[in-house]
């Protein structure tokens, strides 16, 4: 592990801010997802008012585990570009008045630990002492002078709050409050022996032991709650979860406040010295908490811990996974019975010295493991958000908390199932002296942060050795308490509180990146997350030959929920013989990976985003914007007439006297010439400024041809020419992309507002028959121009769906990426029961892709046949 950055800012990793304590946690699951007995967790304490879990690992609060990737960058020289002052001055009362709330909480928290320290002394000088003086003042060593610091911060803090106007200046608290640091230092100095001492006296003492248990924090002024039970061990660990949170803070007041403005010197000389601080406590501030001390006398540090899904048996298994210092351990919960502790299974373990990663030459092929089918993935998808918005009405209507509780348990199941059937990317791992074993995982980042995390324990001298079935009796028992990664990463084990995450479209610029060693083909992939686990949305074109690429590459990312943005940046690996057997994929070599959240106050602008990533030296600057599902929503028609994109298509094809628009043929060509193989044709985001040339030429070149046209009464050949050539030389997926673009920028759409009601009935009924009689009705009742192009898509997708061995876009992909895009009406209409962008989408857009879908898997449909049949009801829509 690294020492705390000074350069990365505090922050938890994605997985750990998914985890809170929710009925439906790991503790009622084995790793197979049979339900095990309810109960919550021995030892495991609800702490509403409690800024972390006392089990949350120190190092957390920098880096992610042993990764030592950078987050975002360095505080930024004044406001970010777009915000206003007078914004940027209300977002510093925004993020003041939720630290000063922390703030009153961790002062309750110092008292609540001073509390026994006066009787305790009062009873060392009497003939029976609970603890003597000298273990008074370790345990307690300078909880009272950071409590004074603390509160005289507070105090002079909260009139300043309360009394809020532009003038506030407070920078000078700030500074103050950093420059006591040194108070802080001395007692990470001694928060090891601290730690030790209380338990030692804890395991002596029943008295001290009853204390030290339960401790009563008062909860804050507001709160319904007059107080909580915390352990002492939890609450010693505040005030080093306090200096990682107190830097977060500065950043954020830096980024909203002017550089012009009296606090900017004072919160940035804050900062500094808050980052030096932070640089200056290595990884073994908090070695007690996660050490384990075999009978041998060897101590064990947990540095990692995490979910993941190994294939074993040929089958998936959820396991939680522990990195010691110098071993791997794999287990699974046991199943216990009601009142009885809850233990960890050892699986298998690897002692580090003996564990290697097998070279794509020299792994071996896996065994087989059939994955599950693409469209009962979203299948999964589609249920969890019903669920969810069927949660929210409940909550809305104020419904039985039984009813509630029956939803959650039903999301938690798709949840589970989601997570342990959607990881492909196969992470091997060989004991040199015995077998391999093979998980998979969601996505290259987290395989990149288990590696690293191995690889640099691995750089220590390490013996090979064999645990005795006592010693890993011993080491698998210290798991449960250990852990820092409590729950499966699912949604449904968020607080109501959290945020739902965003909903809508990302648009993400990748620029350039510096910092290369030497020159190398580079390119970016983007993964967020959706469904509690990561995702790859885009990649940038490889740059050659470089130690500078600059892609300036715009992406349109689809956000689910979507919480954190990670950007990896990949060496190209052209020599075939480095093909991972477990996918028959080239390995490209990861250069670097970096994270930021996506806070929902600094993306929801109307201008671009610019910020920089740092990752192992190498700098990655990106731009990000982001549009709501609501606004992604509107159909806007084109102002100009003359082009094609958002000019009715019935207008289109009447003006190039064709029955399908010129656009929809050469981009369906196009891609049924050189993208039908591609792996995750439609799905995958195309280069947006590509995208927006095709556009502008399609636009300018049909317009100007149909002017020809009814000046000259004739087309001239060249006038598609420069299409072609364009066409020829661009990005499959950009193209691709053009052709989406096309059918969601229709003023309305392809499938008609007037007959989207109907779509909608029609595809909910349970009658075959009647299914089948109202569907192939509606589609007779579209305009001709309309219908006419459908039929042509959907033999197009049908065949794009034949090479799904190939291209993995099954004709379930192909309906959700273009059921909402067809169907999608011009104006939504308001709904009162449907109040957020999650609703809308679980509700109508699972609609859509039926629609689609239904069609999709239809028996071929002539025009001229639909138009015939008479056997049809011909009633009115």
């Amino acid at each position: 592990m690294e020492p705390l950055s000074h350069r990365g800012l505090p922050r938890l990793s994605w997985i750990d801010t998914l985890y809170s304590n929710f009925s439906y946690g790991t503790d009622e699951y084995d790793g197979e997802g049979n339900e095990e007995q309810k109960g919550p967790p021995e030892g495991s304490e609800t702490m509403p008012y409690i800024d972390e879990s006392p089990t949350m690992s120190p190092q957390l609060s920098a880096r992610s585990q042993g990764g030592g990737d950078g987050v975002s960058p360095t505080p930024p020289e004044g406001l970010a570009p777009g915000v206003e002052a007078g914004k940027g001055l209300e977002m510093r009362k925004l993020v003041l008045s939720g630290f000063l709330a922390s703030e009153e909480i961790y002062i309750n928290q110092l008292e609540a630990l001073l509390l026994p320290m006066k009787p305790l002394k009062a009873t060392a000088t009497t003939s029976q002492p609970v603890l003597t003086i000298q273990q008074i003042e370790t345990i307690f060593y300078k909880i009272q002078d950071i409590y004074e610091i603390h509160k005289e911060f507070y105090d002079n803090l909260c009139p300043k709050v309360q009394q809020w106007d532009s003038q506030v200046t407070m920078g000078h608290l700030f500074q103050k409050l950093a420059s006591q640091l040194g108070v802080y230092k001395a007692f990470v100095d001694n928060y090891k022996v601290a730690l030790e001492t209380a338990e030692k006296c804890s395991q002596s003492n029943n008295q001290f032991q009853k204390i030290s248990e339960e401790l009563k924090v008062k909860g804050p002024k507001d709160s319904k709650d007059s107080h909580t039970s915390v352990t002492m061990e939890a609450l010693l660990y505040k005030p080093i979860d306090r200096v990682t949170r107190s830097t977060l803070v500065l950043h954020d007041l830096l980024k909203h406040t002017p550089v012009d403005h009296p606090d900017y010197p004072l919160l940035q000389d804050a900062l500094r010295i808050s980052q030096n601080f932070l640089s200056s406590i290595n990884e073994d501030i908090d070695p007690r908490r996660t050490a384990v001390t075999t009978p041998k006398g060897e101590t064990r540090q947990l540095v990692k811990d995490g979910f993941l899904v190994e294939v074993s048996e040929s089958s998936r298994k959820l396991r939680h996974v522990f990195l010691f210092t110098d071993v791997l351990l794999c287990a699974k919960l046991k199943k216990t019975s009601a009142g009885k502790h809850q233990q960890y299974d050892c699986k298998w373990y690897i002692p580090l010295a003996d564990l290697v990663f097998p070279s794509p030459e020299e792994s071996e092929a896996s065994p087989q493991v059939h994955p599950f089918p693409d469209h009962e993935l979203e299948d999964m998808k589609m249920k969890i958000s019903a669920l969810k918005s069927e949660i929210q009405k409940e909550k809305a209507n104020k419904g039985q908390s039984r009813a509630i509780e029956r939803l959650k348990k039903k999301m938690f199941e798709n949840e589970f199932l989601l997570l342990l059937n959607s990881p492909t990317i196969p992470f091997r791992i060989h004991n040199r002296n015995g077998k391999s074993y093979l998980f998979l995982l969601s996505s290259d980042y987290e395989r990149s942060e288990w590696r690293e995390a191995i690889q640099k324990l691995q750089k220590k001298d390490l013996q090979a050795f064999v645990l005795s079935s006592v010693e890993l009796q011993v080491l698998t028992g210290s798991c449960f308490k250990l852990r820092t990664v409590h729950n499966i990463p699912v949604t449904s084990n968020k607080d109501d509180d959290e945020s739902p995450g965003l909903y809508g479209f990302l648009h993400v610029i990748v620029h350039s990146a510096k910092g290369f060693k030497q020159s190398a083909n580079l390119y970016c992939t983007l993964e967020v997350d959706s469904f509690g686990y990561f995702v790859s949305k885009a990649k940038t074109r490889v740059f050659r030959d470089t130690a500078e690429p600059k892609w300036d590459e715009e992406f349109e990312i689809e956000l689910e929920g979507s919480q954190s943005l990670r950007i990896l940046c990949y060496e190209k690996c052209y020599d075939k013989t480095k093909v991972n057997k477990d996918n028959n994929e080239i390995v490209d070599k990861i250069m670097g990976k970096g994270q930021i959240q996506l806070d929902p106050q600094t993306v929801e602008t109307k201008n671009w985003h610019t910020d920089v990533i740092e990752m192992n030296g190498i700098k990655v600057e990106f731009s990000m914007k982001f549009t709501s599902r609501d606004m992604s929503l509107k159909r806007t028609p084109s102002k100009k007439q003359t082009g094609v994109f958002g000019v009715k298509i019935s207008v289109v094809t009447k003006r190039e006297r064709s029955k399908v628009p010129y656009i929809v043929r050469q981009c369906v060509e196009e891609v049924e010439k050189r993208g039908i193989e591609e792996v995750g044709i439609y799905r995958i985001s195309g280069v947006a400024t590509d995208i927006q040339a095709l556009k502008a030429v399609f636009d300018a070149k049909r317009g100007l041809a149909m002017e020809r046209f009814q000046s000259e009464g004739s087309c001239r050949p060249h006038d598609n020419k420069d299409i072609l050539l364009m066409l020829s030389d661009m990005d499959i997926n950009a193209i691709a992309g053009t052709l989406k673009l096309y059918f969601r920028e229709l003023p309305e759409p392809l499938l008609t507002d007037r007959l989207y009601p109907a779509f909608m009935e029609g595809i909910a009924l349970s009658d075959p028959a009647a299914k089948e009689n109202c569907m192939m009705h509606l589609l007779r009742s579209l305009p001709d121009p309309n219908l006419i192009t459908f039929l042509f898509l959907l033999e197009h997708l049908k065949r794009v769906a034949e090479k799904e061995p190939i291209n993995k876009m099954s004709l379930h992909n192909l309906a959700t990426v273009f059921g909402p895009t067809l169907l999608r009406p011009s104006e939504v209409e308001s709904k009162a029961h449907l109040t957020s962008a999650a609703d809308i989408w679980s509700h109508d857009v699972m609609a859509q892709v039926q629609v689609l879908l239904y069609y999709l898997q239809h028996p071929p449909i002539s025009f001229a046949e639909l138009k015939r049949n008479t056997l049809y009801f011909s009633t009115d829509v």
